[in-house]
């Protein structure tokens, strides 16, 4: 089913005709003498801005016959004028001709490179499963370039023989030097996270990739977490935003590391190994992995987004629909698209 045509573009749609009309009608009623005629070319030089080549030439052809019938109305082949008006509506149509022959090539590019968006977001950021090792995982993810489908952030779910392995992560910039960053991130975590035995030789993988080819003050901040067959949830945190459980009565708590660590690829001088820290996933528990984009969104009177506040009111079951009012409520709360890339990744370990 064919998509319906937006307002604006049925207001643009029907303008050239609608100029035309009135020219038409203002230069029977004011008459020769006021010289209204050549404003008949505004129906092809309005006709360019929206539809295809065909449609600006039959609207140009309509354009001149209505100027030589309403020249020999008024009597203006006499003394040339009416040629003049025809000439004027003759080059202004072939103007609007080669404008919308120009603006229909830039469509079919954009086109292509949005198809193009869509198989690198189906390869960098994969769906997510409905399921993993018996949790339900939900993800939504908001680029802030309107244009785009992939920006900096980062996510993964991977259900490796030790338990579910996820990353949230953020990367330094926008993009496409960001999109490069976030596939080698991603790349090394989706092989250590079937590979390596426990969540701390994950990290070391990560590290080692984010220090190998991170150059200059490039660097990404992320949450590493891994929930076990026992539904024991351990995380290291990279400079990120803490995650929130939210346990099945609603109440929200920041799982705030105990050292934090610097974020991936800066190398900075500090603990030999990142701290792990871990707590347990109740029946019908939620943790709640995101990016800065979200808590970072200011409204209307300038304050940050209440993630924790709002997740609790929001809570579902289903963690999809749990997402789906949370960036809804997000685009409400904002007003506007938002100036950082968005992602949050919701496990739920289902409950009574």
């Amino acid at each position: 089913m064919p998509e319906p045509i937006p307002r604006n573009a049925r207001v643009l749609y029907a303008l050239p005709h609608a100029v035309m009309v009135v020219v038409a009608v203002i230069d029977v009623v004011a008459g020769p003498s006021v010289g209204f005629l050549p404003l008949v070319a505004l129906g092809p030089a309005f006709a360019g801005l929206v539809g295809g080549w065909r449609r600006t030439a039959l609207i140009g052809v309509l354009a001149l016959l209505l100027c030589a019938g309403l020249g020999l109305y008024d009597g203006l082949f006499a003394d040339r004028r009416g040629l003049t008006a025809l000439a004027s509506v003759a080059g202004v149509t072939v103007a609007s001709l080669w404008a919308a022959v120009l603006r229909q090539r830039r469509e079919n590019e954009l086109a292509r490179i949005r198809s193009i968006a869509e198989v690198v977001q189906r390869v960098l950021l994969r769906p997510a499963p409905h399921s993993a090792g018996g949790l339900d995982v939900a993800v939504s993810y908001t680029s802030a370039l309107a244009e785009a489908r992939v920006g900096g952030d980062l996510y993964e779910v991977v259900d490796s023989p030790a338990g579910v392995r996820v990353i949230v992560g953020d990367v330094q910039g926008k993009g496409l030097e960001a999109v490069g960053t976030a596939a080698l991130l991603l790349g090394a975590f989706r092989e250590a996270a079937h590979l390596e035995p426990d969540l701390g030789s994950v990290c070391e993988r990560l590290e080692r990739a984010a220090d190998r080819e991170l150059r200059g003050e490039k660097f990404v901040t992320a949450v590493v977490a891994e929930v076990g067959p026992d539904h024991r949830v351990t995380m290291v945190n990279y400079g990120h935003p803490s995650p929130l459980m939210v346990d099945s009565g609603g109440s929200v708590t920041s799982l705030d590391p105990p050292t934090h660590a610097p974020p991936l690829g800066l190398g900075l001088p500090g603990p030999e190994r990142p701290a792990a820290h871990s707590t347990s996933l109740a029946p019908g528990d939620q943790l709640l992995l995101y990016s800065d984009g979200v808590t970072e969104a200011r409204g209307a009177d300038r304050r940050f987004y209440p993630l924790a506040e709002r997740c609790a009111s929001l809570l579902h079951p289903d963690p999809k629909v749990t997402l789906t009012m949370l960036r809804a409520d997000l685009m409400r709360y904002t007003g506007s698209p938002l100036h950082d890339d968005a992602v949050m990744l919701l496990l739920r370990r289902p409950g009574p």
